[in-house]
């Protein structure tokens, strides 16, 4: 199956919209786990196995893992979550971006030594940062566009003077996944949940490109709003996925021996939040 086929598959058998982040930080870890970076894998595999039904995605970021020598965890979680929860796509949050010789080495590593089904990408040194990935078929890249953190502004927002139409950076971004980078229809964005207004213009922009949206939750994103500036409904399904993620909000939903129960509980709610949303 392709990144898009697991998508779809994962939305309808979990009826589910979220991403669970897994960012695991060992100084926020429960109380009998706290401080121990080498209990990493067993926080996350505990998270992963008590969401794995409730989610459409599950996001490993790699520099939680990398800060505390954990990139052999993270092989080893990657492993676990093909076993546990086969039906559930694994999107590697690296947010790589360099030149096509490095980014090559970028894309083994993504690809073929996590296993991942999809990774994020910086699209700001070009489309020979980006080509790299795109042989992998199948897979799925999500490029950065208009994120949820304040300083976007610094860049994204800004109006090119230089294209036709004078369009602001994070749309031309998403005009260019859209069309003419997207040569095997893998590519999807990232597009911050603290801008709705925005999420709803690249919806316009890349009607049938998957949305990978964090910053509900902790960041205080409004998740009905991100959904209704997202979704659009074709058929039993998104007509262009929509992945809302959720991160700390459910990784430290309790401090105590029932941090996984709390951390599903806490996914419950967010999905069913969600699936009201989308109707």
């Amino acid at each position: 199956m392709t990144f898009l086929d697991m998508l779809g598959a994962a939305e309808r058998q979990n009826q589910s919209l979220l991403c669970v982040g897994l960012d695991p930080d060992p100084a926020k870890f429960p109380a009998h786990l706290r401080g121990d970076a080498s209990r990493i894998y067993d926080f996350c595999a505990a998270i992963v196995e008590a969401t794995a039904d409730t989610v459409i995605a599950f996001k490993p970021q790699i520099a939680y893992f990398a800060a505390h020598r954990a990139e052999d965890q993270l092989e080893r979680l990657m492993a676990h979550m093909r076993a546990v929860a086969p039906q559930v796509p694994v999107i590697l949050d690296a947010k790589r971006g360099d030149i096509g010789s490095t980014a090559e080495q970028y894309a083994i590593e993504a690809f073929e030594r996590y296993g991942a089904d999809a990774v994020t990408l910086s699209p700001f040194m070009g489309f020979d940062s980006v080509q790299p990935y795109l042989k992998y078929h199948g897979k799925g890249a999500f490029l950065l566009c208009r994120t949820s953190n304040p300083g976007g502004d610094d860049l994204q927002n800004q109006r090119l003077a230089s294209v036709e139409g004078q369009p602001l950076l994070y749309e031309h971004v998403a005009r260019l996944a859209q069309g003419p980078w997207n040569l095997n229809g893998q590519l999807g964005l990232v597009v911050g949940a603290t801008y709705p207004a925005e999420i709803e213009r690249v919806r316009e922009l890349a009607p049938t490109l998957p949305l990978l949206i964090p910053g509900v939750g902790a960041q205080g994103g409004d998740a009905v709003a991100t959904v209704r500036a997202g979704y659009r409904r074709q058929g039993d399904t998104t007509s262009g996925p929509v992945i809302v993620n959720s991160s700390r909000a459910i990784l430290y939903a309790a401090s105590g021996d029932d941090f996984a129960a709390a951390a599903r509980r806490e996914a419950l709610r967010t999905r069913d939040v969600l699936e009201a949303a989308r109707g």
